[in-house]
């Protein structure tokens, strides 16, 4: 049996584009190599955080949604001790999903990849609106 874990990560606004890109495939090959397989990756970019963190008030924000076997679960530990070490983490969060999450999660994904959107209104209904 596989848990899933989503796991949102900030890094410093100091990086470029290419530099902060980079940092996120070191943290998806850490999880590879961990046992972890990748669900989803998306990059949210730079944006302006709610307070400041380290003195900075923007940084690089990062999505990664992942399976890990119950065998394995070390690997949700082990990415996390490589992002406290790492100084270019500003802050992470990772939470386990539960059942809805996840279908909360492959929606939002279908949506974002132009699939099916929940609104069933005909064209018309919509102008009309």
């Amino acid at each position: 049996m596989s848990k899933h874990y989503e796991t949102v990560f900030i890094l410093t606004p100091v990086l470029s584009d290419d530099q902060a890109k980079e940092a996120a495939k070191k943290f998806k090959k850490s999880l590879s190599d961990g046992g972890a397989k990748i669900v989803n990756e998306e990059n949210w970019g730079l944006k302006k955080l709610a307070y400041p963190i380290q003195k900075k008030s923007t940084g690089f924000y990062h999505l990664l949604e992942y399976t890990v076997d119950e065998s394995n679960i070390t690997a949700v530990a082990d990415l996390e001790l490589i992002f406290k070490r790492d100084e270019r983490i500003l802050r992470f969060l990772t939470v386990s999903l539960d059942k809805h999450a996840i279908a909360y999660s492959e929606k939002r994904r279908t949506k974002l990849k132009g699939g099916e959107t929940s609104d069933k209104r005909t064209k018309k209904e919509k102008a009309d609106a």
